[in-house]
């Protein structure tokens, strides 16, 4: 086959084993890995022109990089800094230290080891967002502490590699004058990203800007020529690429230059998930499997452990501890990117790319699922992770106290855009209210209005049974996609289920985004069905039909 006709058959593959994984819930990256060992020489050997793919693959990982760099958000530390410095530096260390003794009794090489443990510790920040913000769960308390302690382990990618290319530079033919190249290198390519952050990055961008397709060639552009002068140096391309992101991370234009190259990067990334699912020899890896296993479990069961032990040391709750730890049960896309640089450096063999490669499909297809059920797998554990809270002080209690929330004949679970406009409403009306959301700015902005509001998780049913229920006359759910979050009806018939158990003998309003939803809302024994565009579109066909009628009665 030609190039052409070779990238041809590689994307029909692609997508067809893409649209199985998505039916069975898998993240595409298992899904494109798989597509490389199938294509590989392993499977059909399909890849042949390794250059071309190679050189995608480079590209992509460099503007998934750059992408990290643009969206580096250090401010979400600050917010939660002690427990994200905590949690992600301590699950850091500790798979580290854990997984390189693991390793070492397994039999590797000290190494081997070492490139291993490292790539263990790294969790897909990319994934978490996705099923966090599916799950409408990524401003909640337990997905904000992800995101700062993913972002920390973002952070410790860094450092990995800007070590691992300075030992790769001192490992050469002149160990001391490339390694020499190599930090002078770095340092100005870290003076020059500052030098343009500070002069030139706003009022480039401004202007570029006004002409869209302009801005997306030179996002691209500059990522490349980022990785190219890191190379160039003696410093990994990658670096490049997220140096080159971390510059232009601090202007107005970042969003939109995000959301148009997030397509492009997946793209990209294709090739270089199917370049690392080509390396997978069968010969090779079918002896890790039992140490895949090991490394498996160790980091689906290792790292939410130690997430969960030192929340519960600072004060948070079990659930939250528990929901927050699960995202930590998996390697990423980091993790491959690292152990195949490795690779290319020499440092380590086939078997170490197959072993985390097989690792990687292991947990990010495991701990997706986790992640997706993890209510009722909370629900399952709850009653063995006691040891995991503390019997007071809880941080979370000054939040959800009952005595400080005063009894109203409203409840409002919800206060995003939709519940803050019907607590205005109520206000209008004179009608008292209670406000309830599990994302603790929403609560803060609620309370700087003068209104009363809570912390709370409507799905938490200990949560629901000390809400003050009593002599409300109703609980309302301003809560959009409560049914059909990634096609569940559980997270509803639960609240309901525990209003009622919990003596709760007024009435509860749900809303409903989409019309098929209203009957299984009804189900579940909702009083009211609310449906915002239904109901903004019946209320602006009144408005219309009545200014017409006053038109045609004036006319006449």
């Amino acid at each position: 086959m030609s190039v052409f006709e070779e990238v041809a058959v590689l994307l029909a593959i692609a997508s067809a084993v893409g649209f199985l994984g998505v039916a069975a819930r898998q993240p595409l990256i298992v899904s494109f890995i798989a597509v490389g060992i199938l294509a590989g020489p392993s499977g059909l050997a399909l890849v042949r022109t390794g250059e071309v793919v190679e050189t995608l693959a480079r590209l992509g990982v460099s503007l998934l990089l750059f992408l990290v760099g643009l969206k580096l958000e250090l401010g979400l530390i600050r917010r939660f800094g002690r427990v994200a410095v905590a949690t992600g530096l301590g699950q850091v260390v500790f798979t580290s230290l854990g997984g390189f003794a693991l390793c070492l009794a397994l039999g590797m090489e000290a190494v081997e080891s070492l490139y291993v443990a490292v790539a263990l510790t790294f969790s897909s920040t990319i994934i978490i967002v996705k099923l966090l913000s599916d799950k409408r769960e990524i401003d909640s308390l337990h997905g904000r502490i992800a995101l700062g302690f993913l972002i920390v382990q973002d952070l410790c990618v860094v450092v990995a590699m800007i070590v691992l290319s300075a030992y790769g530079a001192a490992t050469g033919e002149d160990g001391a004058a490339a390694l020499g190249r190599a930090l002078g290198g770095g340092i100005a390519l870290i003076a020059l990203t500052a030098l343009f952050m500070r002069f030139v990055a706003e009022p480039l961008l401004v202007r570029l800007a006004r002409e869209p397709e302009l801005l997306v060639v030179f996002a691209i552009g500059w990522a490349a020529a980022g990785a190219a002068a890191a190379d160039a140096v003696g410093l990994s391309k990658e670096l490049g690429g997220l140096l080159a992101g971390v510059s232009l991370g601090s202007t107005s234009v970042r969003e939109t230059i995000a959301a148009r190259l997030a397509p492009l990067r997946d793209f990209l990334l294709l090739f270089f998930f199917l370049q690392l699912g080509a390396l997978f020899d069968f010969s090779t890896v079918g002896g890790e499997v039992v140490r895949a296993a090991v490394l498996s479990l160790f980091v689906l069961i290792g790292n939410p452990l130690i997430v969960m032990v030192i929340m519960g040391v600072m004060g948070y709750r079990k659930r939250t501890s528990f929901l927050a730890g699960l995202t930590v049960a998996q390697i990423s896309e980091f993790s491959l990117v690292f152990i195949a640089l490795g690779h290319d450096l020499g440092h380590v063999g086939l078997e170490a790319v197959g072993l985390t490669t097989l690792v990687g499909i292991v947990t990010i297809g495991l701990s997706t699922y986790m992640i997706v059920y993890s209510g009722s797998l909370y629900a399952r554990l709850e009653r063995f992770l006691g040891p995991f809270e503390r019997k007071s002080g809880l941080r979370e209690d000054h939040l959800a106290e009952k005595a400080e929330a005063p009894a109203r004949p409203v409840v409002l679970c919800g206060l995003g855009r939709y519940g803050t406009a019907i607590a205005e409403r109520l206000c209008e009306r004179g009608v008292g209210f209670l406000g309830v959301d599990f994302d603790p700015e929403a609560v803060r902005t609620f309370q700087r209005r003068g209104w009363p509001a809570i912390y709370g998780d409507i799905t938490d049913p200990v949560f629901v049974s000390h809400l003050p229920i009593d002599q409300a006359e109703w609980v309302v759910v301003a809560v959009p996609h409560l049914v059909g979050v990634l096609g569940h009806a559980d997270t509803a018939d639960a609240l309901v289920s525990a209003l009622r158990h919990a003596g709760f003998r007024g009435k509860v309003a749900l809303t409903a985004t989409y019309p098929d939803q209203q009957a299984r809302l009804r189900a579940l024994g909702a009083d009211l069905i609310l449906s915002p565009f239904t109901d903004a579109a019946r209320e602006a066909v009144d408005r219309i039909l009545a200014g017409r009628t006053a038109a045609v009665a004036e006319a006449a």
